[in-house]
């Protein structure tokens, strides 16, 4: 959506979202996990494995970028640890991880939602998606036993966020995810 400022400068509104970026050695295993998923049950490429911290927001690009650079002043990494892969409702909750809502995994995304200024309409589920895609109950079922023969232990898997992206995600996209990018990156500070 397009609109001008009261100067009569163009401003663009795109849906932005918050991710918790997993380490490095984590996004690796975790991408081999899905294309593992993806090999079979097919679905787009989800560009970078994360953990949705705000959901998606109409704003522009300033005010996103104003607003996620207030949320990671004040944010220290915190720990997650995934609880179970589970079948989802949704195309992009097809398959996920779910991670356990300990206070500090729920805390980091009440504090980012402040800062955005984000009214949650569900309580917030901390998850990873490992597939998108509109399966039938019995192909879920075959892609969850798939998941844990491909990682035996990811329901163990536990790791340090210490960094937050900001990606444009546009809600419309339903099929391969080509409108999403990547905004802004910022470490979080332990200090």
């Amino acid at each position: 959506m397009e609109m001008t400022d009261g100067a009569g400068v163009l401003t663009q509104k795109n849906d932005y979202s918050v991710w918790a970026i997993p380490p490095e050695d984590v996004r690796e295993r975790l991408k081999k996990l899905m294309g593992g998923l993806r090999s079979e049950f097919g679905g787009p490429e989800i560009l970078q494995p994360h953990i949705t911290v705000v959901g998606a927001m109409s704003l522009t690009e300033q005010e996103a970028l104003e607003k996620f650079r207030s949320a990671c002043e004040g944010l220290k990494p915190y720990h997650a640890k995934a609880d179970s892969v589970v079948a989802g409702a949704f195309p992009s909750q097809c398959l996920y991880l779910l991670f356990q809502s300990t206070p500090e995994v729920m805390d980091a995304s009440a504090h980012c939602c402040r800062h955005f200024g984000y009214k949650r309409s569900h309580q917030y589920m901390p998850r990873l998606s490992l597939l998108y895609g509109t399966l039938t109950k019995e192909e879920k079922k075959k892609a969850r036993e798939k998941a844990y023969l491909l990682d035996e232990s990811i329901n163990g898997m536990n790791f340090l966020v210490s960094r937050l992206a900001l990606w444009i995600t546009d809600r419309e996209d339903k099929g391969n995810l080509e409108t999403w990018k990547l905004i802004a990156e910022c470490s979080l500070s332990p200090n």
